[in-house]
């Protein structure tokens, strides 16, 4: 095949799909990378809200968030289904107008009750950012793979990934447990999983979450961010998020954690200490030492890193997918990207 992809996260789909519109003949290898962030995301798209310092990360995730609305106009219209897309706005409520960093617009106490009623008493006003908004990260994994396939991408859906094999300056096969496979050009979307494979520093932060059922759809009128963030679906499903955990690959959920979540979550919206628990879930985000992400070329002239996005897989998608689709067209790695190129971490890198 032309392309192999190795993960099939949201980062793996959406370049698939960019690669196999140019008529690539593009597989994913998907398996032995499980509880992926991508299923367990709340699909926020925040780089205002998620206070991310102003330089290079925050122009790379202000530019993918440009590009949401006609991506997802083009993920819809190809399969007529839903992403769960709503620009709906996000509200960060503070005790004091000092937090932040003020790319927002700020509204005092009054106009924060005029734009979500029902708030914790703490809360002297908030920063509006009505360019941010949400995904259905769930919804939108399934219209991706929908494309795909209808593009004609070949899932190896079984198979799990043993080594990547080069020869000198390229890789020449990935093999898996069940078989071998070969293409014109490799990349890696492993997330929190890359350690398995390259010796990069991309390493698992847990997040435990949870959704409720609120008595009316949407629950909120927009997404609130504060000690817990909460996002309301349109069908009345709140999605809390989410816990911070340096535990490694240490899975489940635990009390502690819920207990966390349920407080903040409370403290921030007391209404819903009424609500019905739907759901718990729990995944790994792929974080490196300076959080931001993984991306371009590496030692091995067809092999492309795309991981550790971090908290922001969910939002980087669609640009991620579209740098990776001029690249393998043969456009320069742009160097206002340099930021993300592997060998910030160190001077060689190895295939395990």
């Amino acid at each position: 095949m032309d392309v192999l992809i190795i993960g099939g996260g949201i980062i793996g789909l959406s370049t698939a799909v960019e690669l196999a519109k140019t008529q690539r003949q593009v597989g994913i290898v998907e398996g032995g990378f499980p509880s992926t962030a991508t299923p367990a995301a709340a699909g926020m798209l925040a780089p205002g809200a998620e206070q991310i310092p102003a330089g290079a990360l925050l122009d790379l995730c202000q530019a993918s968030l440009q590009r949401y609305p006609t991506w997802i106009q083009d993920l819809e219209e190809r399969t007529g289904k839903t992403t769960g897309y709503w620009p709906c706005g996000i509200l960060v409520p503070v005790t004091s107008q000092a937090m932040g960093y003020h790319r927002g617009i700020w509204l005092n106490r009054g106009e924060l009750d005029r734009q979500q009623p029902g708030l914790g008493a703490q809360f002297q006003g908030g920063w509006w950012y009505p360019d941010n908004g949400q995904v259905d990260n769930r919804l939108l994994t399934q219209v991706l793979r929908h494309v795909a396939q209808t593009l004609g991408v070949h899932f190896f859906s079984q198979e799990t990934v043993v080594r990547i094999e080069p020869v000198g300056d390229r890789i020449t096969q990935v093999v898996t447990h069940q078989a071998s496979h070969q293409a014109a050009h490799y990349i890696l979307t492993t997330g929190a999983w890359t350690q398995k494979l390259l010796s990069l520093p991309v390493h698992p932060r847990k997040g435990q979450m949870l959704a409720l059922q609120a008595p009316h759809a949407p629950a909120l009128n927009q997404v609130v961010f504060a000690s817990a963030y909460l996002v309301p679906r349109r069908d009345g499903r709140l999605v809390v998020g989410a816990t911070n955990e340096d535990v490694g690959f240490q899975g489940g959920i635990t009390a502690g954690g819920l207990h966390s979540l349920l407080e903040r979550a409370i403290h921030t919206y007391p209404p819903l200490q009424d609500w019905p628990i739907l759901e718990t879930w729990w995944g790994y985000r792929p974080v490196t030492p300076d959080e931001c992400p993984i991306l371009g070329p590496s030692p091995w002239e067809n092999l492309t890193l795309a991981t550790g996005h971090y908290r922001n897989g969910i939002l980087l998608a669609p640009i991620t997918a579209e740098l990776i689709g001029n690249y393998l067209n043969g456009q320069p790695w742009p160097s206002e990207l340099d930021f993300c190129r592997w060998n910030r971490f160190a001077s060689s890198l190895e295939l395990l």
